[in-house]
């Protein structure tokens, strides 16, 4: 805690960023100012009606708004403070921001992995074994999934946050991304990071295979109770359980594989900066569309709330 408030005390790191002033900038600075507020407005309806409607009080509709509550929670990580310094023309970021930073984004993104992996059991649960879904997904047992999915993210956040700011940084100390981007702040370090960054490197293996695995096990039993059902129906209706979750699973690790699982000469900041738009803005948008639009519950849920809008202002 010395060492955070001497540093924090004398500099501060200037966030590089994604856009300049340029025509075309401000045009896609506006597009993903949109695509920001497009998040934030869904997940928030998500979460609302799940919490309000009685029919959604089931365990795949408490998973779907934890799910929600984390993409809330990282836009606004990191879009705020970057359209803050587009707007003002400043680029900086204290010290203790740019930790606190680092700590949310991981604690949040690893936490997001594990919840969607362990979400893949919970379908498997429901399509495989729908007699003993009561009993194998009790209360308790989404209470368990939840809590080891945040408790997972939190620890691993405190200890990259806490470890990456203990080092010395000198130069100009700019961070070339528009948020404080573990990688991209090891390369100001004016100390040898090889080591830990290798450990890193092992953890985000760690934290993107673990949940992958669970998945890709619990779609494969899925496929084979799945093809083995007589009913056409109940295989369209199967099908249409998974698609939503497959989706949501296919946007957030194929860009999390393809920033922190490349070959280090392989990296190029320009590109990394483009994926971290994608899977901290693009995503948390389309997943409460992905969730909504292809699922009756939801689009029955939403309904009845605005039929008791309307019928509350004809009053």
């Amino acid at each position: 805690m010395e060492i955070w408030l001497n540093q924090s005390s004398t500099d501060d790191f200037v966030l590089l960023g994604i856009f300049s002033h340029s025509s075309t900038d401000l045009v896609l600075f506006s597009a993903v100012m949109m695509v920001f507020i497009v998040a934030l407005c869904g997940n928030v309806l998500l979460i609302f009606l799940i919490f309000m409607d009685p029919q959604l009080h089931t365990p795949m509709y408490f998973f779907l708004s934890q799910l929600s509550f984390m993409d809330l929670m990282l836009v606004c990580t990191n879009v705020p403070k970057m359209a803050a310094n587009f707007l003002s023309g400043r680029k900086s970021i204290s010290f203790v921001g740019c930790g606190m930073q680092i700590g949310l984004f991981v604690c949040l993104v690893g936490s997001e992995g594990l919840l969607l992996g362990l979400m893949a059991y919970d379908r498997y649960v429901a399509i495989s074994h729908p007699l003993h879904y009561p009993i194998l997904m009790s209360q308790r047992v989404c209470l368990q999934i939840v809590g080891s999915s945040w408790v997972f993210g939190i620890t691993d956040g405190l200890i990259q946050m806490v470890v990456v700011m203990t080092f010395p940084y000198c130069g100009l100390r700019e961070v070339d991304h528009f948020f404080c981007e573990m990688l991209s702040l090891l390369k100001l370090a004016c100390i040898d990071t090889s080591i830990f960054e290798n450990v890193i490197f092992a953890c985000c293996v760690f934290m993107l295979f673990l949940p992958f695995s669970i998945i890709v096990a619990s779609y494969a039993r899925i496929l084979r109770t799945v093809l083995h059902m007589h009913s056409a129906q109940a295989v369209r209706k199967a099908l249409a359980t998974c698609s939503s979750h497959l989706t949501a699973v296919f946007l957030f690790y194929g860009a999390a594989m393809f920033i922190y699982l490349r070959p280090k000469r392989y990296r190029a900041p320009s590109h990394d900066k483009v994926v971290s738009v994608f899977y901290t803005v693009l995503t948390p948008m389309l997943n409460p569309l992905i969730y909504s639009l292809r699922n009756r519950e939801v689009m029955g849920a939403l309904r009845k709330g605005l039929d008791h809008c309307r019928i509350v202002n004809q009053h």
